[in-house]
């Protein structure tokens, strides 16, 4: 159940470099992105993880909405979240649909890299996020019954 929070906070967290300059820290996210990676468990058994994330992005790119769908072969998770930058600060909110569980985003972005803690009762996991044109790597650890995950997604 903590994997689920952590990696909806990865799909809410990814930007475009190319256009941050320009204009707010999620501009150029919009539209469906996938992709997979692994997952590794607290016992430290691991294994393969496949998503599809919808990003819709607005006010000017400093907020997002975000539909994240992820499978592997013990579960499977619909997370929501909703997220807003000012400057390099970003907070908002997740919950994953099928649980009824949900918490908070609080962390910082900038030159292609986001830092984040996602919180909810009982659990604490560090994102990191790094963007490359339509490529976004990953990378999640929690001290929970999940200890972590490496994703890499890539825009449909």
């Amino acid at each position: 159940m903590l994997i689920l929070g952590a990696v909806a906070m990865l799909a809410a967290f990814a930007f475009s470099t190319q256009s941050q300059a320009q204009s707010g820290l999620f501009t150029g996210l919009a539209g469906v992105w996938s992709g997979g990676g692994t997952v590794t468990l607290d016992d430290g058994s691991s294994e393969r993880i496949r998503c599809r994330a919808t990003y819709a992005v607005g006010d000017g790119g400093h907020g997002l909405n975000q539909t994240l769908i992820c499978a592997s072969d013990s579960y499977k998770f619909d997370l929501r979240s909703n997220v807003v930058a000012e400057g390099s600060q970003i907070s908002g909110n997740w919950s994953e649909m099928s649980r009824n569980i949900g918490g908070t985003i609080q962390g910082r972005g900038g030159n292609g890299r986001i830092q984040v803690i996602a919180s909810a009762p009982g659990f604490n996991a560090d994102i990191s996020l790094t963007t490359r044109g339509n490529r976004q790597s990953v990378v999640i650890k929690s001290e929970g019954s999940f200890r972590g995950a490496t994703i890499t997604l890539a825009r449909s």
